[in-house]
């Protein structure tokens, strides 16, 4: 491992049900036919690129670790599990894979990307929030459900037929594009991945090469550790770039989250407890979130999404402005379902 931290995240209850590609394409099923498409879609955008038969060896063995890491996620905290998460289940996986990678992988400076380079911002893309539910704890400013989440996904790549020697290059970018969708939370509040922007300083994915500097002074000399800093920032703007989803799919995760953060906080939506901090997310969080925190940190990822961010910047502030002026018609809100209902009718009103 890159970084100095403590390890021991052990295979839980759903990584032993669930410990082959196969056992996950018999829980798939008929469950399985986005994440095929996406597959199918990438592999007909990288396969061109392949030069020698390992790249498409290469290839394979991604999906199959795509798959399994899919199939974690819906059983550990998707809709064929029991902790239904509604923003860090598989839809996000495809989020990216299927809704924003093609973006990436258009672009005309896009074409220096290997097969390799390809396929392993697919695999984070399906990795990096494995998992949600470890205890709160930095290490070399990494979160613990990214530290497991990266122990998780490595697991994953063995049991998927890549080799920890020849395929080093994958474990130690995966190891670095994880760590860097870390989000530094500032205020000291429990660091809760992208729910959490609100009070944090961004993604760790900006600070690597120092934490780097650090860890491994010479980094630079390494090609497979400046390979995968690259890639880090290429992954981190993926994981963010809901800034420049279309409007209404970046209104969802805002509530997507507010709903997630609400539950792991313990607070009920029907509840009065859950109002001011359903509001307070929804408005200023979020706004602060898409004009004081978010960066894209890697050239693709201005080329892909600056435009789209641009695009949704004054929705956003209308969207601001207006849950809170709908809100104040009514006084002050009772539960969080009522803000969310006042969100929803604010993005209605601003797309019609």
């Amino acid at each position: 491992m890159i970084f100095d931290y403590p390890r021991g995240f052990q295979a839980d209850a759903i990584e032993q049900k669930l410990p082959t590609t196969a056992a996950a394409r018999a829980l798939l099923a008929t469950h399985d036919a986005a994440l095929e498409a996406m597959l199918a879609a990438r592999h007909g955008e990288l396969a061109p690129r392949a030069s020698t038969p390992d790249d498409m060896a290469i290839l394979g063995r991604t999906a199959d670790a795509v798959r399994l890491a899919y199939a974690r996620l819906a059983l550990r905290h998707g809709r064929l599990g029991t902790d239904y998460h509604a923003y860090h289940n598989e839809g996000h996986i495809l989020e990216i894979c299927a809704g924003r990678m093609p973006r990436v992988l258009a672009l005309p400076g896009a074409r220096a990307l290997s097969v390799r380079d390809g396929c392993a911002l697919l695999l984070f893309g399906a990795g990096h929030d494995l998992r949600q539910r470890e205890a709160p704890m930095f290490s070399a400013g990494i979160g613990a459900n990214e530290r497991a989440s990266t122990e998780e996904m490595l697991r994953i790549l063995d049991a998927s037929g890549f080799d920890r020697a020849l395929d080093n290059d994958f474990y130690v970018a995966l190891e670095l594009m994880i760590a860097g969708s870390t989000f530094d939370a500032r205020s000291g509040a429990h660091p809760y991945n992208a729910a959490e922007l609100v009070q944090s300083g961004g993604a760790l994915a900006a600070k690597l090469d120092t934490k780097l500097d650090k860890h491994h002074p010479g980094w630079r000399d390494d090609p497979v550790l400046v390979r995968g800093q690259r890639l880090a920032l290429v992954a981190a703007d993926l994981d963010t770039a809901n800034v420049a989803d279309v409007f209404t799919a970046f209104a969802e995760n805002g509530e997507n989250l507010c709903r997630e953060r609400e539950m792991l906080s313990g607070r009920s939506l029907d509840a009065g407890e859950s109002a001011l901090p359903a509001l307070a997310f929804l408005t200023d969080g979020q706004d602060r979130f898409f004009f004081d925190l978010h960066r894209f940190n890697s050239e693709i990822g201005h080329a892909a999404f600056d435009a789209g961010k641009a695009a949704n910047a004054p929705l956003v502030k209308a969207l601001t402005l207006g849950v809170r002026a709908r809100i104040a018609l009514g006084g002050p809100p009772v539960t969080g379902a009522q803000v969310i209902e006042a969100y929803r009718a604010t993005v209605a009103d601003l797309v019609a």
